[in-house]
């Protein structure tokens, strides 16, 4: 059994952004030679969540609605007691998740139809690092 890693990082211009990072996990898989595995992408910082859905900019909205909906900037949030204006944000990474399993079949990440990975940021505006971890043959 083999393994890589490797590092994303990037910066956020907004508080609330979702960042598709596909294209970044394939050329990792193409780097790691594993052709038959597992890949974990895991986002480095717990303001954020990585999930995997269609690209799709509508639907991008309704997530990131539906989300600030079940918790919402602003509110009195025991978190902010500690200096702190991120309690949502938290609470966002609860909803959409830290992290993904990818199989990986015959060299390709083997998706479903219009499936693609995004980076969800919550808390943004600084530098930013997803891990991705590939074991396999």
């Amino acid at each position: 059994m083999k393994s890589y890693t490797d590092y994303l990082e990037f910066s956020t211009r907004k508080r609330r952004e979702y960042v598709n990072i596909t294209s970044d996990i394939e050329k990792a898989l193409s780097k790691s030679g594993i052709e038959e595995g597992l890949i974990l992408v895991s986002a480095m910082h717990i303001t954020a969540g990585v999930y995997v859905n269609d690209a799709e900019s509508g639907l991008i909205a309704d997530i990131d609605e539906w989300a600030d909906r079940l918790a919402p900037k602003g509110p009195d949030y025991r978190h902010h007691r500690t200096g702190e204006d991120n309690g949502d944000a938290h609470l966002k990474n609860l909803l959409i998740g830290s992290q993904v399993t990818l199989p990986v079949t015959a060299g390709r990440i083997d998706f479903g139809p219009w499936q693609q990975v995004y980076y969800a940021e919550f808390d943004g505006r600084r530098r930013k690092r997803v891990l991705i971890k590939i074991i396999g043959e």
